[in-house]
């Protein structure tokens, strides 16, 4: 890797680093204030919520019929998830890849908001979990990736994993055959 793009990788860390303190402060500072506005803040998100009866009006007749196609998705979530799961406990000790933590990716505080009935707060539970595991198998990817086949594509691809741009560059093979157990033991930005 040229120092240039080493250079430019270690400023979008920096970048990355920078955003994550700034949401760490934003969190804070909102926790203070939900605190202090607590109950005034749930009376007033109270007059948004719409009933259940209403908002089963206003539901078109075909997005309701297209509920269930939706909702089975958590069947292939869910064996997702188990097998992601066992798939990291049993191998990556054996790769001595660090275990992806998957409280880091499943967040479910959407449900807590007063403003929304039962359907929406399943309905956000429902996205939290699929999104959460999509993300947690991605990064479970990434890193088996990372261990196995660190070579860049060819031709460019959409929404690199955050872990691609260390890989080694196609056709490479130089570099692939040096730095391959040194990226295989590159795992601390991620412990």
């Amino acid at each position: 890797m040229t120092p240039h793009v080493e250079e430019l990788l270690a400023r979008i860390r920096s970048l990355q680093n920078e955003i994550e303190e700034e949401y760490r402060q934003t969190r804070e500072e909102f926790e203070h204030k939900r605190v202090e506005l607590a109950e005034d803040l749930v009376r007033q998100q109270r007059r948004y919520k719409v009933g259940l009866l209403r908002f089963l009006r206003r539901t078109r007749l075909l997005v309701a019929l297209t509920s269930p196609v939706i909702y089975f998705g958590w069947i292939p979530f869910l064996l997702m998830d188990l097998f992601v799961t066992i798939y990291q406990a049993i191998c990556f000790p054996v790769y001595r890849i660090p275990k992806v933590r998957r409280s880091d990716y499943l967040v479910f505080d959407r449900t807590d908001l007063p403003y929304l009935n039962i359907i929406e707060k399943f309905n956000c539970f429902y996205c939290s979990y699929g999104n959460g595991i999509a993300a947690y198998t991605r990064e479970v990817a990434a890193r088996t990736e990372q261990y196995w086949c660190p070579i860049k594509h060819a031709r460019r691809i959409r929404s690199a994993h955050g872990r691609y741009p260390s890989f080694f560059d196609y056709g490479d093979a130089e570099a692939y055959n040096q730095g391959l157990a040194r990226l295989r033991r590159q795992y601390s930005d991620s412990d």
